[in-house]
């Protein structure tokens, strides 16, 4: 039975090792900004080029993945699927994993670049991560219980980063 949280570390990896360009969002974009989070997957959006979907679907064969399917069906990646705007769900061998061709309102990797920067996540591994700003905007946006909920916490956790920032004393 595969794993019902996310290896994040592993997954990342695996994405790193098969050259995908993607950003982190969600829940552990949160918590690398320092939020105090919980979540049980991995969230990214992906560029959605021919030539990095082919990287994205090599990457999930690799890991097994499948759709995750409440009927209880084997779903294989597929290439179409990927390159679309639409949320694939997978379960893999490392746990879930969301790839979301958009997020928010309709943004897509393109739209969300300039609002993400690379960052060091330890064992030489540097991804790309969505701005917490931008996170925020996103979970307003949607506006699912869950988002909402998180939302107060994603709030003070940038003020928080802000006032270190500012603050010449705690730097």
């Amino acid at each position: 039975m595969p794993p019902t949280v996310a290896d994040v570390s592993g997954l990342l990896r695996v994405l790193a090792e098969h050259d995908v360009e993607f950003m982190v969002v969600g829940g552990v974009c949160a918590l690398i900004h320092g939020a105090p989070v919980s979540t049980f997957d991995l969230d990214i959006v992906p560029e959605r080029s021919v030539a990095n979907v082919d990287r994205i679907l090599r990457a999930l064969l690799s890991i097994q993945a499948l759709h995750r399917d409440l009927a209880g069906g084997s779903i294989a990646p597929d290439p179409s699927r990927l390159r679309g705007s639409g949320h694939n769900l997978f379960i893999t061998r490392s746990g879930p994993l969301e790839v979301l061709g958009t997020v928010g309102q309709g943004r897509d990797f393109a739209a969300l670049a300039s609002r993400s920067h690379p960052v060091d996540v330890g064992d030489g591994l540097t991804v790309r991560v969505l701005d917490l700003d931008a996170l925020i905007e996103i979970k307003r946006e949607v506006g699912r219980e869950k988002d909402m909920a998180t939302l107060p916490i994603l709030v003070r956790t940038l003020a928080e980063r802000r006032k270190l920032e500012s603050d010449p004393q705690t730097s």
